[in-house]
């Protein structure tokens, strides 16, 4: 009976946000350790609390800076707590699962394809295998390319690091980086190496390795599902519509595009376009773009990567669908329709559902960081909450002024919003159960 019970207990949801909390707290612990930073003295409590989530849920938002703050072991902490973060715990239990030749369980698998945000059980674990090995490859290979050229300007072996830290940082979409000064990137504005590589990392980790691997597959089945095509179209669609926007909008900003050659106008346009989608680099000075250009970067950090990715944000396929909803009903359809497939209702229901909860969850966090943070500028607290939100690590500066309990707020939008509002509700609350009965229609006016 005892056996049942626990087996009737056990809910893939709650096993997430366990086991994301239990590697944040051991971050934290590890970078209070005086060996973590350089001044012998170890992060104060709150501060090692706040990295460390940042970290996991591969943010990016910082209340120290990482380059200066952290030793060699700091950063190593902050690096592995990224790895694990973008890839997910499961991913990484499963690995240690396979190298002791361990069977992965029901319960595992179900786990995965929560955590994967899988459609079915079916080949999760074969896809585990895939997400390692694309993983190291793409890591690897950006790395090398990253160090290429950073060895131009450090020495070799600090290159090496530093085209690796990168590489990794980007791909999990995290946004942090060791440049030193809370730089970012933005000394490499106008080189196409940094900006390409970077940018192609930020894509790869942020379309989902679902997709990933279908397009691996691709050779040999010649077909490609709904959802890698709405995911891929609507990409491409937000990073060019956005590259365009950002390009006009800052053209003639003598603090951002203005001093640049048309090189460099083009390759910044670009990155500014595809970091917002969860990635937190920056190759322009965020605090100096216009205000449009800002509110752009909001709805781009609100909308974010793509399910089963190392990204936050609503994803693109909630706002692929949203927006298929509208234009049905604009065109006085029933049905919402993508490359001749009609989508469920259930699955515009979730979306709306998404959306609604992100807006709601950034609306709140505004609200309390204009109490906490009192006398900030109303756009940069909009930006911050956001850029929590989407797990993105962009920031106009507010994040190393945040108060105690900015901080805890900005901490808790994190972790919100890497596991998603859903498994968190779901964690939360008692096992769903179906309606035991329907209640009779209604009709009400709407607009």
């Amino acid at each position: 009976m005892m056996r049942r019970n626990a087996k009737y207990n056990f809910d893939p949801p709650k096993v997430l946000v366990g086991g994301f909390a239990f590697i944040i707290l051991l971050g934290s612990i590890l970078l209070t350790l005086p060996i973590a930073t350089n001044d012998g003295k170890g992060l104060p409590w709150l501060d090692a609390l706040f990295t460390a989530t940042s970290a996991t849920c591969v943010t990016g938002l910082v209340v120290v800076d990482t380059g200066t703050t952290f030793t060699l072991f700091g950063q190593l902490v902050i690096l592995s707590l990224i790895q694990v973060g973008g890839l997910g715990f499961m991913t990484f239990a499963t690995f240690f699962a396979f190298l002791i030749g361990k069977r992965i369980s029901l319960k595992e698998r179900l786990v995965l394809q929560e955590a994967l945000n899988n459609l079915t059980m079916e080949g999760v674990v074969k896809l585990v295998k895939r997400i390692l090995i694309f993983t190291v490859i793409i890591e690897f290979i950006g790395g090398i390319l990253l160090a290429i050229r950073f060895s131009f300007d450090m020495p070799l072996f600090k290159a090496i690091y530093f085209g690796l830290f990168h590489a990794i940082s980007n791909f999990n979409n995290a946004g942090f980086d060791i440049m030193g000064e809370f730089r970012s990137l933005t000394g490499y504005v106008e080189d196409p190496v940094v900006t390409l590589v970077v940018c192609a990392l930020i894509t790869l980790g942020g379309i989902g390795f679902i997709v990933m691997n279908e397009v691996y597959e691709y050779r040999e089945t010649r077909r490609l599902s709904l959802h890698t095509k709405i995911v891929i179209f609507t990409s491409l669609l937000l990073v060019v519509l956005s590259t365009l926007a950002i390009f006009l909008l800052e053209l003639n900003n003598p603090k951002t595009l203005q001093p640049l050659s048309p090189l460099g106008k083009f390759l910044s346009s670009l990155f500014q376009a595809v970091t917002p989608r969860t990635a937190g680099a920056n190759t322009l000075n965020i605090p100096d773009l216009t205000q449009p250009t800002l509110f752009l970067i909001i709805f781009l950090m609100f909308v974010g990567a793509s399910p089963g990715s190392t990204g936050g944000g609503i994803k693109t396929t909630t706002f692929a669908t949203l927006l298929g909803a509208v234009w049905s009903q604009i065109k006085g359809k029933e049905d919402v329709v993508f490359f001749k497939h009609r989508i469920l209702y259930n699955t515009i229901y979730k979306a709306l559902t998404v959306t609604f909860s992100g807006l709601f969850i950034v609306m709140v966090v505004t609200m309390l960081l204009t109490i906490t943070e009192q006398g900030k500028d109303f756009l940069m607290i909009l930006f911050e909450a956001t850029s929590a939100f989407g797990t993105v690590g962009l920031s106009m500066g507010l994040t190393p002024e945040l108060s105690p309990i900015g901080k805890i707020v900005i901490m808790l939008t994190m972790f919100v919003g890497r596991l998603g509002p859903l498994t968190i509700a779901y964690a939360v609350t008692l096992r769903r159960k179906p309606d035991p009965f329907r209640y009779p229609k209604g009709k009400i006016m709407i607009g």
